[in-house]
């Protein structure tokens, strides 16, 4: 069961390494590889958590992601905004942790049409966590991973 503390493992500076489809729910097998860094840290008296993403891939860009555990339910909801497009916030996701690994599901749209995203972070007890992104346009029947993330600590906690 989720508790406030499954994020404890987040604050401080990491590397990232990132592999992601070059064209997602095309049916594209070719992944485009790059760097990036983030800085955590715990919000709101630890029941929340914020990053801030960097790249300097594709004309590089900056993302946040704010992540919030809500006692009641029992579940966290994670938001991510980025500098690709000013003022949009995604909609949120929702989901709980077992044991280290944590999976969250929502729904968006892609390309003016509807899709159920998911996120999984697994590894979450090591010291190389791994987050990863998969879009599905059958209502989650069939899952496409589309983008991974490859966490290694870059030593400094904030």
């Amino acid at each position: 069961m989720s508790e406030a503390s499954d994020f404890d493992f987040w604050p401080g500076e990491w590397k990232v390494h990132n592999r992601r489809l070059r064209e997602r729910l095309g049916g594209s097998e070719e992944w485009e590889e790059f760097e990036a860094t983030s800085v955590a840290r715990h919000i709101l008296g630890g029941c929340g958590n914020e990053d801030e993403f960097r790249t300097d891939h594709d004309g590089g860009f900056v993302g946040m992601s704010f992540r919030f555990f809500d006692p009641s339910t029992r579940q966290w909801s994670i938001y991510w905004a980025d500098s690709r497009r000013p003022g949009v916030l995604d909609p949120p996701l929702f989901g709980s942790f077992s044991g280290d690994t944590g999976v969250f599901h929502g729904d968006d749209t892609f390309e003016g049409r509807p899709i159920r995203v998911r996120f999984i972070w697994s590894g979450v007890t090591t010291p190389t966590p791994r987050w990863e992104q998969a879009f599905s346009d059958d209502s989650g029947e069939t899952w496409e991973t589309n983008w991974v993330m490859d966490f290694t600590s870059a030593g400094v906690e904030t």
